[in-house]
């Protein structure tokens, strides 16, 4: 059986999940909780990632693959779920695409969030703090004007990860509201955040 270290306040590790309900691959996966931390490194992550990241998903030949993105695609293209990454075309580079904002709007968070929960308040950067955010700000502006040609049956991965991005942002950052002036985005997620795949794996506390 697949093993898959992973922690369930993650957005990226939602993200793996989302994708192995959606090919129907959940049932054949342990689920490994660990102590993912940006500063203290877990070993029994690490034992297998020498970055000490989740999500890192071990195979039943021992292999182990880590990053989201590569584990997502194994999951596709082991699974049942081949419209996740569509074939060579448009379509394609649309979802990879919408994958990369869906990623950046993420990455951006944390580094938002690592600033104030790991980095002792005397070396906090504000400014720093503000950047990040901006970014995300520019993605969910991104995101508005991408929504009318989301899916909700059938979903990319393009799809998968703008959800959980705005998932994430549900979970850490309601301070932002990020739904004022998005209409079609937050139309989008509502029927998105639906769907048993994404219902099944909302992100909370250990």
């Amino acid at each position: 059986m697949m093993q898959l270290l992973y922690a369930p306040t993650s957005p990226f590790v939602r993200k793996v999940m989302a994708c192995a309900h959606l090919a129907r691959l959940a049932d054949q996966i342990q689920w490994l909780d660990s102590a993912a931390h940006p500063i203290r490194r877990d070993a029994r992550i690490a034992k297998h990632n020498p970055l000490a990241k989740v999500p890192t998903l071990t195979l039943e030949n021992g292999q182990s693959l880590f990053d989201s993105r590569t584990i997502c695609e194994y999951i596709a293209a082991t699974g049942q779920a081949s419209n996740l990454f569509p074939p060579n075309g448009p379509e394609r580079w649309r979802a990879l695409s919408l994958q990369s904002l869906g990623d950046g709007l993420m990455d951006a968070a944390l580094l938002a969030r690592y600033e104030t929960v790991a980095r002792p308040a005397e070396y906090q950067w504000p400014e720093w703090r503000a950047a990040q955010l901006a970014k995300v700000t520019a993605c969910l502006d991104a995101i508005e004007a991408e929504a009318p040609a989301l899916h909700v049956d059938s979903p990319t991965i393009g799809d998968v990860t703008i959800g959980c991005a705005l998932g994430y942002l549900d979970f850490r950052f309601a301070e932002l509201q990020w739904r004022e002036g998005r209409p079609k985005a937050a139309k989008w997620n509502e029927s998105f955040q639906a769907l048993p795949a994404m219902a099944a794996t909302r992100p909370h506390e250990a």
